[in-house]
C-alpha cells in the first residue's frame, strides 16, 4: 500500500527534502533525554528559542552540538570507566541523539551547559517580505 503525502500537491513545488526530514525525526522519537523548547520575542522583533536538554551525569566532552542541513542534532556518548565497581547502578550510562528541525533562516547562536542542561539558544531575526512583478515574455 502506498503512502499518500500532504506534500504530494502539486501546488508545493520543491518541499520533497522537507518531507524526507520530517520522516527522519518522526522515527527518532524517543523520550530519552526530555527537554523544554521555549519562545521569546526580543524588543527588535527576534525570536529566539531556548532548547533545554537534561543531560545530568554528560560531561562537557561527552556531548555533541551539530547544526547542519536546517536541523540541529544533539549527541551524548557516555564511557563507562572499567576501575569503578557499582554495586548499585541506578543511573545508565546511555547514549542518545535528538534531532530538531528548524525553520529556514534560523540561526543556531550557542550552547552552554549547566547544573545537568544543555541549553541551545537559537535565533530567526525577522525576514522582510518582498513582493515583485514577474515580466511576461512572449516566445
Amino acid at each position: 500500500m502506498s503512502r499518500i503525502s500532504v506534500f504530494s500537491a502539486p501546488f508545493l513545488l520543491g518541499f520533497d527534502n522537507f518531507e524526507e526530514r520530517v520522516d527522519r525525526l518522526a522515527k527518532s522519537a524517543e523520550g530519552y533525554p526530555p527537554y523544554n523548547i521555549e519562545r521569546s520575542v526580543t524588543p527588535s522583533g527576534v525570536e529566539r528559542f531556548l532548547v533545554s536538554i537534561a543531560v545530568a551525569g554528560f560531561a562537557l566532552n561527552e556531548l555533541e552540538v551539530i547544526a547542519e542541513d536546517n536541523q540541529i542534532l544533539v549527541r551524548g556518548r557516555q564511557k563507562d570507566d572499567p576501575g569503578r565497581e557499582f554495586l548499585h547502578r541506578g543511573i545508565a550510562a546511555r547514549q542518545f541523539q535528538r534531532s530538531f528541525l528548524l525553520a529556514e533562516g534560523m540561526i543556531v547562536k550557542d550552547a552552554t551547559l549547566g547544573h545537568g542542561m544543555l541549553v541551545v539558544t537559537l535565533e530567526r531575526p525577522p525576514v522582510e517580505k518582498i513582493a515583485r512583478q514577474i515580466e511576461i515574455r512572449s516566445v
